[in-house]
């Protein structure tokens, strides 16, 4: 019997220069010209906007001199006070309160604002979409400074706006994570005649529960940083004895409510991330 002799491979190289290639030279010439058109608007930007660059280089320099000068030693007694450690317990209330809320009015927004299972797609969806949208697309500190204007100062003002905040921020993401599941068991339970709030609840809901269990505690993490802030523009909390301080020009002041601020947002971010890790082994 004959035997067949193996076919011989192409040298690496002969092999490499005979391979099939598209030809770049149009991808190249719009990547190019991408790039310099993104380089001429920075140019232009600066050159516009009268941004000395000179200045850029001391920066730092002159940055650390004037937190040395004006801003050091902060005085720690101002943020042990206990009217002052009230406010820190105050802000911890705001941001639960408004997160609870915002969370619980986001869930029936987010699955009317769902495409793939939304119960009126012709007029709740768009009019979910668009209060979603609206709560988003205007900053905390601006409803803070319309609804200080409307209802005066004090801590309701700096629940509503941070409540909204929250509609807008978890809405979207509720509302992303149901229109990404597995269509499989909300098509099975509607051929079986399952109404829609059945199959939000057997359906929608033990697919997109972990997520946005996270979501929840990320948006609570989000809106605790916001909650520092807004007492700042008449919410009351740790902002307003930032306001206060900035006011009076006490720089010491300012420089230990700014140092309580940062030490407060990192144990909410250790709780948070701690919080999602223990959720993450429950469910798994």
């Amino acid at each position: 019997m004959r035997s067949r002799a193996a076919p011989t491979e192409d040298p690496p190289d002969l092999a490499a220069a005979l391979r099939w290639r598209r030809f770049r030279f149009p991808d190249t010439l719009y990547r190019h010209a991408a790039l310099l058109t993104v380089l001429v608007v920075i140019a232009y930007g600066v050159e516009r906007l009268d941004i000395d660059l000179e200045r850029l280089p001391g920066v730092l320099g002159r940055m650390g001199s004037t937190l040395a000068q004006r801003y050091f030693p902060p005085n720690l007694a101002h943020i042990a006070q206990a009217d002052y450690l009230h406010a820190v317990f105050e802000t911890l209330q705001m941001s639960y309160l408004a997160t609870v809320v915002g969370v619980l009015l986001a869930i029936p927004l987010a699955w009317v604002a769902s495409a793939n299972v939304s119960p009126s797609p012709r007029l709740g969806y768009p009019l979910a979409r668009l209060f979603i949208m609206a709560c988003r697309s205007v900053h905390e500190m601006i409803w803070t400074i319309l609804l200080v204007a409307v209802l005066g100062f004090g801590m309701l003002p700096g629940v509503v706006a941070l409540t909204l905040f929250c509609i807008g921020f978890a809405g979207k993401l509720f509302a992303e994570a149901i229109e990404a599941i597995d269509a499989g068991p909300v098509d099975a339970m509607r051929a079986t005649g399952a109404g829609r709030t059945q199959i939000f609840v057997f359906a929608v809901l033990p697919q997109v529960r972990v997520a946005w269990t996270g979501t929840t505690i990320y948006t609570w993490d989000v809106v605790f940083r916001a909650a520092t802030i807004v007492g700042f523009f008449g919410a009351g909390g740790m902002g307003w004895y930032l306001r206060e301080s900035v006011q009076r020009i006490a720089s010491q002041d300012v420089a230990a409510i700014l140092l309580s601020i940062i030490l407060v947002v990192l144990v909410a971010e250790l709780v948070s991330a701690w919080l999602r890790k223990r959720i993450a082994e429950a469910i798994a």
